[in-house]
């Protein structure tokens, strides 16, 4: 795999990113991962709390420098970036891996069911969003007082797409339950082609990601339910909605974001 330029390592000369076409505000470069430093930054992520637009001011770093935009929170660790336990020795290429063959190595895994129920089909291109659009539009909402990720702040991630971002930074909070994420970004690869998915929020155990494309009928929405719940069960066996009709009509159907918790 051929491996892409990094522009982080300039921010240290270069805070505002001018170099690049940006203006970045103040802000820090990670580095640190659970095996030491790593031998070049991982992302970089903003000093002070996000304002609604920061997300979308900052995607035009997509295409300038190769770097995605992300909402980053402590969650309810009160943990930032830097102690997010970052492991990149530890991640494959997201490219190596089929999505489904994922899901049904691990649907076996979680429902001791031999019979894989299959992805669920692309809904009509019709029916879809801009995705850029729609991230831009929950991160505005995911910034707001009364939101959870209230005082989240604005990062960049170099990486090939958005549904990398785990990967590229090794990131650990699926560690429970996967122990390579770049499985699971595979996973997402798959959610962004079909959906219209953007990795939109990261916290040390939570992915939000955004959805342009979601299931607009029961039967739409519990296939893919079947795919959440092998991407991510304790969404169904610890939340609100523990059987994948109820998860399925509640958290899937007809929803512009989808949030994902490892225990």
């Amino acid at each position: 795999m051929a491996t892409l330029p990094n522009p982080l390592p300039a921010l240290a000369a270069d805070p505002s990113g001018r170099s690049a076409g940006l203006q970045l505000p103040p802000g820090k470069l990670v580095d640190a991962t659970i095996d030491g430093t790593w031998h070049e930054p991982l992302l970089w992520y903003a000093d002070e709390p996000a304002s609604p637009t920061a997300w979308a001011d900052l995607l035009p770093a997509r295409r300038t420098a190769g770097l995605h935009p992300l909402l980053v929170h402590g969650g309810h660790r009160e943990q930032w970036p830097e102690e997010w336990e970052l492991s990149p020795d530890s991640v494959s290429y997201p490219g190596d891996h089929d999505a489904e063959d994922v899901l049904a190595g691990s649907w076996a895994d979680v429902t001791e069911e031999d019979e894989w129920p299959g992805l669920a089909p692309a809904p009509d291109p019709l029916s879809s969003g801009d995705p850029d659009k729609e991230a831009a539009e929950i991160a505005s909402l995911l910034t707001d007082e009364g939101s959870w990720m209230h005082g989240a702040r604005v990062a960049l991630v170099p990486a090939r797409r958005s549904a990398d971002i785990p990967a590229a930074i090794g990131w650990t909070g699926p560690l429970n339950h996967e122990g390579d994420v770049a499985r699971l970004s595979a996973v997402l690869r798959s959610w962004e082609d079909r959906f219209g998915i953007r990795v939109v929020a990261l916290t040390f155990d939570q992915l939000v990601v955004s959805v342009a494309a979601p299931p607009t009928t029961q039967e739409e929405a519990e296939a893919v339910a079947a795919e959440h719940f092998a991407f991510c069960p304790d969404n169904v066996n610890q939340g609100r909605h523990t059987t994948l009709p109820a998860y399925a009509t509640h958290q899937v159907l007809g929803q512009p974001a989808w949030t994902f918790w490892w225990d």
